[in-house]
């Protein structure tokens, strides 16, 4: 049960990471440009540290849309390893075979 939570957890900070986008990149632009005063680069540090911390696109993470596994992630099949090894085996993947000699 635990590993469904992860992807929950996952999504929500999608829907941060989606919300906060164009504020983050707004004052990113402020606290970058040396021609602003100090004062007002450093105002929009704060604010930008003031925002929630899962809105930042670095803490997103992929994983197996099936598992919630976070390692070994197939981006084209959103999937882990171990999930492709197994649908491939069972043929629910199109095209995929399990290759044997």
């Amino acid at each position: 049960m635990a590993k469904k939570s992860m992807v929950e957890r996952e999504k929500k900070r999608q829907v941060l990471v989606d919300r906060f986008a164009k504020k983050r990149a707004a004052l990113k632009v402020i606290i970058n440009d040396q021609s602003k005063p100090m004062e007002e680069r450093f105002r929009a540090s704060l604010k930008l540290a003031a925002l929630p911390r899962n809105s930042s696109a670095t803490r997103l993470h992929n994983r197996c849309q099936l598992t919630g596994r976070p390692h070994a992630y197939y981006r084209k099949l959103k999937v882990s390893r171990i999930m492709l090894r197994e649908l491939g085996s069972s043929g629910q993947l199109p095209g995929v075979v399990k290759s044997s000699w």
